[in-house]
């Protein structure tokens, strides 16, 4: 069984706070099973993002855990936030995590 969407960001957010790296809620989607998408912004110019990583990309038996995918990297931000707007359009029921990172860390647990 996979966690909720608003405990799960609650946690990743205390997570990067822990570990002193800014990071704050953009959007709030719904709390049960919202889909979450994390855009990390280099303060370099550039940006990535991250979002639910299809089923496919991973074993059945690790379906409980929360998988990501990149979806940009190294782009502008303005390159992310128009994807962003793209999948507000099809899914308004999503959350954004948003870190400030020159380092690029985001502590997802991304598939492979």
């Amino acid at each position: 069984m996979r966690l909720r969407s608003d405990f799960w960001v609650s946690a990743h957010l205390r997570r990067l706070d822990v570990a002193g790296i800014p990071a704050v809620l953009r959007r709030r989607g719904s709390a049960e099973a919202g889909a979450i998408f994390v855009k990390v912004d280099r303060l370099d110019g550039s940006a990535d993002l991250y979002g639910p990583a299809p089923q496919a990309l991973f074993e059945a038996e690790e379906s409980g855990d929360r998988r990501f995918a990149a979806i940009v990297t190294g782009g502008s931000p303005l390159d992310v936030e128009e994807r962003l707007t793209k999948e507000i359009r099809f899914d308004s029921d999503l959350w954004i995590v948003e870190i400030d990172d020159r380092q690029g860390r985001h502590f997802l647990d991304l598939a492979e």
